[in-house]
C-alpha cells in the first residue's frame, strides 16, 4: 500500500491480546476482532497526541475548590511573588550565624519579639514554668495553629504552607537564645532571667543547649524549606485546575 510503513510482522493483537503461532504481517487484519494492525497502531498515536496536549484531570475537590474562589488572576501573580520572597527570605534567615546576635537585626525577628513577650504574658496564669516556657512555645505555635485553620477550615493549602514557613523562620529564630543558655552573651530586654536557662537547668541540660540549638535551627530551616515546597506545589496545583476549567468551557 502506497503511503504505508514498511511491513513487520505482529506477535499478538494490541486490541484483543490474541497470542498468533504465526506472526501476521502488520497490513493484515486480526482473525478474532477483526481490526486492522497498522489502523489501530495510528489511532493509538492519535489518542496518545490528544491526552498529551490535554492538561491532566484534577481532582473533583480542587475543581469545587477552584470554582468557589473568584476569578482574579492577580491573586495567583501575588501568591507566585509571595513564593519567591518567602525562598529568598528564607535562605537569607537560614544562613545567619546562630552562635550569635546576628539573626536579632532582622526584619523577622522584630516581628517575632511581641509574639514571644505576649506568650510570657499569655501563660503567666498556668504557673512558674509555663510563664518562662509560653513565650518560646506561643513564638512557635502560633503559626502553626493559623497553618492548621487555613489548610482544615479554608481549605487554602498555599496559606498554610506559609504559615508552616514562618512556624520554621520561628525556631530558626529561637536557636540562638537556646544556644546563649550554655554562657549568657546576649543582651535581654529589660532585668529579666533568661527563658532557656532557667528551662535546661530544670532539667540537667544546660550542657545541652548548643545541640538543643543546632537541632532547632535545623528543624526550622528543614520546615521552611518544606512549606516553600507544599506552596510551590499548591500554585501548581491551582494554575492545572485553572486550565483545565478553561478548557471545558471551549
Amino acid at each position: 500500500m502506497a503511503g504505508l510503513e514498511p511491513s513487520s510482522k505482529v506477535f499478538r493483537c494490541p486490541k484483543c491480546n490474541t497470542h498468533f503461532e504465526t506472526p501476521r504481517d502488520s497490513h493484515s487484519e486480526c482473525p478474532e476482532c477483526g481490526i486492522w494492525f497498522y489502523k489501530w497502531k495510528g489511532l493509538s498515536k492519535r489518542r496518545h497526541a490528544r491526552r498529551a496536549d490535554k492538561p491532566e484531570e484534577p481532582s473533583l475537590e480542587e475543581i469545587v475548590r477552584a470554582q468557589e474562589r473568584p476569578e482574579n488572576p492577580f491573586v495567583f501573580y501575588a501568591q507566585v511573588a509571595t513564593l519567591v520572597f518567602i525562598s529568598l527570605w528564607g535562605l537569607l534567615l537560614i544562613a545567619k550565624n546562630y552562635h550569635t546576635d546576628e539573626i536579632s537585626a532582622t526584619f523577622m525577628h522584630s516581628i517575632l519579639l511581641p509574639i514571644h513577650e505576649a506568650g510570657h504574658i499569655l501563660f503567666l496564669p498556668f504557673g512558674e514554668f509555663m510563664r518562662f516556657f509560653g513565650g518560646s512555645f506561643f513564638q512557635v505555635a502560633l503559626p502553626f495553629g493559623i497553618a492548621y485553620a487555613f489548610n482544615s477550615r479554608r481549605a487554602d493549602s498555599f496559606a498554610a504552607a506559609v504559615c508552616l514557613w514562618w512556624g520554621g523562620a520561628s525556631l530558626v529564630d529561637l536557636s540562638p537564645y537556646i544556644w546563649d543558655a550554655f554562657d549568657q552573651v546576649l543582651p535581654l530586654a529589660g532585668d529579666i532571667e533568661h527563658d532557656w536557662i532557667y528551662l535546661l537547668g530544670r532539667f540537667g541540660l544546660t550542657g545541652e543547649a548548643h545541640l538543643l540549638a543546632t537541632l532547632a535551627h535545623h528543624a526550622g530551616a528543614l520546615l521552611m524549606v518544606v512549606g516553600v515546597l507544599w506552596a510551590a506545589s499548591s500554585l501548581y496545583e491551582t494554575e492545572k485546575t485553572r486550565r483545565y476549567l478553561l478548557g471545558m468551557k471551549k
